[in-house]
């Protein structure tokens, strides 16, 4: 048994790129950067940014292209992929990407004109009990989650 995961949690350096591939299958292209603080030997902190190569496929990439845009935080799970090119100085290069099973935008909704705090109808649910299948569970461990 092999398992290849990613997930990384950042914000698109650019505005997603989609084109079609030549049978007509969707996809979109992004980069994400993801920033990390670390103390250096002197103990100052010290931000350093890693960029990642992002893929979707399919209906997604179509939606992923329509609701992202540059600066917008994101969730991105997947495998990692390598790919192999030229690049101009002639070197053989290899890239290490992602090729997104999910796409999560960590962004809050935009509220409809005219909806204030108070405004507009409640979020579906709200104020109802839970599903049966989470009533008396136990939640806590959740808040715990990275993402």
């Amino acid at each position: 048994m092999s398992l290849c995961k990613a997930m990384i949690i950042g914000n698109l350096g650019g505005d997603p790129e989609m084109r079609y591939t030549p049978n007509g299958r969707p996809v979109t292209q992004f980069n994400v950067a993801v920033n990390q603080s670390t103390k250096n030997a002197s103990g100052e902190w010290q931000e350093e940014t890693d960029w990642f190569r992002v893929t979707v496929w399919g209906d997604r990439a179509e939606r992923t292209a329509e609701q992202l845009r540059k600066g917008n935080r994101v969730f991105v799970e997947g495998r990692f992929k390598t790919r192999e090119f030229e690049g101009r100085d002639g070197q053989k290069r290899t890239s290490l990407e992602i090729n997104a099973d999910s796409v999560v935008s960590l962004e809050k909704r935009a509220r409809e004109e005219g909806e204030g705090q108070f405004g507009g109808e409640r979020p579906q649910g709200y104020g109802q009990p839970a599903p049966a299948g989470r009533q008396g569970q136990d939640t806590s461990e959740l808040d715990d989650l990275p993402f």
